[in-house]
């Protein structure tokens, strides 16, 4: 009794494990391992534990127990003979090479399937994934392929306008250079627009010139005015005399005459 109490315990306890690797595995592979020596075994244990892969023996009836009713029932299709689990932890791709390589070593491990993602893969799916880079080089070569457009992106944009030069100089070279009767009306046109140019200077200094001229004609104008204003005014001065002045020029003639009188006398 107390043995079959310890088998039962173990049975729930490997049920237990089988649920808990799963949920936390990104992928399981089921492979047969019949004819595999203990050596060999541990090889492969090695091989995969080098690049993230868990290699365990189970019993067929407690995986099936294990998976019933949940999301990896469909791995119950390849639960059939001496079957060994491998639970992946990182890149399915660098699992499904090493379990690959050593079947193709050792051909007694036989690679049944798996289920990734709640889908199921089949042998050729998983030698498929054999075939692929490592992630890390998958990476770089995205990497790359995001980066290439950008950088033939630039190099357009770098060559268009020497390509747009280069272009305009050899069409002109095949014409034969620049037309000179083509060029004529330009210099034409350009010795047109400079007299043209002097005249709009000329014009814009001539107002000046001319306001400061008529202000100095008119001043010499106001100046003539009162000069002659002033003259007449001077001229007739002696002719306006008082009548004061008149009597003393008078007294003093009569003075100068009682004077000389007596002298002749």
């Amino acid at each position: 009794m107390a043995t079959q109490n310890a088998q039962m315990a173990h049975k729930v306890e490997v049920v237990d494990e089988v649920k808990t690797r799963m949920s936390t595995a990104t992928a399981s592979i089921v492979s047969e391992y019949r004819g595999l020596t203990v050596a060999e075994l541990a090889d492969l244990r090695h091989a995969l534990a080098a690049v993230g892969g868990d290699y365990k023996i189970f019993k067929n009836t407690l995986v099936r127990r294990a998976i019933d009713g949940g999301d990896y029932q469909p791995l119950e299709e390849y639960l059939s003979g001496p079957s060994a689990l491998t639970f992946v932890q990182g890149d399915i791709s660098a699992v499904a090479k090493a379990l690959r390589d050593f079947s193709r070593a050792n051909p007694h491990l036989v690679i049944k399937g798996g289920l990734a993602d709640g889908s199921l893969l089949s042998p050729t799916d998983l030698a498929a994934l054999a075939e692929l880079p490592p992630r890390e080089v998958l990476l770089a070569r995205l990497a790359g392929a995001l980066a290439a457009p950008m950088t033939q992106l630039a190099g357009l944009l770098k060559a268009l306008p020497q390509n747009l030069a280069y272009g305009i100089s050899a069409l002109i070279e095949q014409q034969g250079g620049v037309d000179e009767a083509a060029a004529a009306p330009v210099e034409a046109a350009e010795a047109a627009e400079a007299p043209t140019a002097e005249a709009a200077t000329a014009e814009a200094e001539t107002p000046e010139t001319e306001t400061a001229e008529a202000a100095t004609a008119k001043a010499e104008t106001a100046e003539t005015e009162t000069a002659e204003t002033a003259a007449p005014e001077t001229s007739e001065a002696p002719e306006a005399a008082t009548p004061e002045a008149t009597e003393a020029a008078e007294d003093a003639s009569e003075a100068e005459a009682a004077t000389e009188e007596p002298a002749a006398e």
